[in-house]
């Protein structure tokens, strides 16, 4: 077992059993439920092991096992993602000071609470879906502390609307910039506890007023996403391209389902025709082509954010006519994101080349103030660096885990069940092909949700 070299190293709860993965990108990258066992006295023990899960389990198939994973080692005590740990479950969280710090960097790249917020919000679709197949309490109980864990990321800094990434050891402190990639998903996850049927009225009640205070905090700013001073804002919902116009829409149609006001239907009526990008194009018509790559060869699990406001979008739509534009957008994402899928068999488990947790040792070295979000950036970058020259698997488990697994989520997100059963068999094999409890990053959690849309549409044979 992993030795506790610092005090706030924690050792994450143990959920329900076993097997997990997590990644960071190169450009970018519960409140406890009532469970007693979400709250360990000693928050710097191991966790707890006494009851490992059965790895041997001939019945436990991919999907669940990456699910036990997630929940053993992944979920922390606020119900938060985090991005990365040891296989033991254990942590090195940045520190109340750290955070203040901007240590690593104030954007908070690359260390375990990177993606807290975009990647909870997104792991609350597989949430919803277990519980909507299984009705069981303790399906339940995972989904509404992950909603838990979203709520608190917005309560803890005096920003208005400002949704943190993740949070530090003492459960508050926090990077003092978010991100549309982190606020998009968080309004996403959020919604499907929402529209779900596992809300209570007074949940609803709490959930609205979270939304409506970050979706005016982000209008009145111009739809940029609110940061701490100096930095004041950061990445935003404006312009005209796939990485803004669905979720810039999605906001508008989830807020007037969720409020009622009629002001949120004529705002997304309007901004469906509005024009503007190099070829001036309507966001409708930007939806309707879909995904588009155009920062990296591939950025399925970043833009797998705006597909998803695209299908939330496709569900709420009553006009058939737009609706089916949106579909057609869903298709062509998936179509894209299936050129990704199968780059999962690259993926050698036996490859020697090492993780080490240990964040601090290549970064900090690095580390000066930073003022202004570009320096924070420039910063991060040249951390990156060096942590991948101590940690070279981390770009194994971005390229052929990260990027395939947000593929198959991408793929059963669409809306017709040919381009799903084209892929299942794929899908499938993905879902098969790791050992989770061998893997350093939580992005394999698509997987869960990507197989149980699957099993949905396209069930497997008895």
């Amino acid at each position: 077992m992993a030795v506790n070299r610092f005090p706030h190293r924690i050792g994450l709860p143990t959920g329900i059993c076993s097997r997990a993965v997590a990644a960071v990108a190169v450009l970018a990258c519960i409140c406890a439920g009532p469970s007693a066992r979400s709250a360990p006295t000693d928050r710097s023990a191991p966790p707890d092991r006494s009851a490992p899960p059965d790895r041997s389990a001939p019945t436990a198939t991919g999907p669940e096992r990456a699910h036990d994973e997630i929940w053993r080692r992944f979920i922390d005590v606020h119900g938060v993602m985090i991005d990365f740990t040891a296989l033991d479950g254990s942590v090195d969280l940045p520190t109340p000071e750290e955070c203040r710090a901007g240590k690593p960097n104030a954007l908070g790249w690359f260390q375990p609470i990177e993606n807290g917020a975009m990647f909870g919000g997104m792991y609350m679709d597989a949430a919803v879906l277990r519980w909507e197949r299984s009705r069981d309490a303790a399906d339940a109980a995972k989904a509404r502390r992950l909603m838990e864990g979203l709520l608190k990321l917005n309560a803890v800094s005096a920003v208005r609307g400002f949704v943190a990434r993740g949070l530090s050891s003492d459960g508050t402190s926090h990077f003092p910039m978010g991100s549309n990639d982190q606020t998009a998903p968080w309004f996403y996850g959020l919604w499907r506890y929402w529209a779900s049927g596992l809300a209570t009225p007074a949940e609803k009640d709490r959930i609205r007023r979270h939304l409506v205070t970050t979706a005016d905090a982000i209008v009145a700013l111009g739809w940029r996403m609110p940061a701490e001073q100096p930095f004041g804002t950061r990445g935003g919902f404006g312009g005209h391209g796939f990485d803004t116009s669905p979720r810039r829409l999605f906001v508008m149609r989830l807020m007037h389902a969720v409020t009622g006001d009629a002001a949120w239907e004529a705002l997304y009526r309007a901004a469906l025709a509005e024009r503007g990008g190099a070829d001036q194009a309507s966001h409708l018509e930007i939806c309707e082509r879909g995904m588009v790559f155009h920062y990296a060869r591939t950025h399925n699990w970043t833009s797998c954010t705006a597909v998803a406001s695209l299908r939330g979008l496709w569900e709420m739509e009553d006009d058939p006519a737009v609706k089916a534009a949106f579909g057609r957008g869903l298709v062509a994402s998936g179509r894209l994101a299936a050129e990704s899928l199968p780059e999962f068999r690259q993926f050698d488990p036996a490859d020697p080349r090492p993780f080490d947790t240990d964040w601090r040792r290549a970064m900090l070295p690095l580390w000066k103030p930073q003022a202004t979000e570009q320096e924070a950036q420039s910063l991060a970058e040249a951390q990156l660096r060096e942590f991948i020259k101590i940690s070279p698997r981390r770009q194994l488990e971005t390229a052929f885990i990260r990027e395939p697994a947000s593929a198959a989520w991408i793929i059963t997100l669409c809306p017709d069940e040919s381009l799903l059963r084209e892929h299942a068999a794929t899908i499938r094999e993905l879902a098969g092909h790791f050992d989770y409890g061998r893997l350093f990053y939580a992005t394999f959690f698509w997987i869960e949700a990507a197989c149980l849309r699957l099993d949905r549409a396209v069930p497997t044979q008895p």
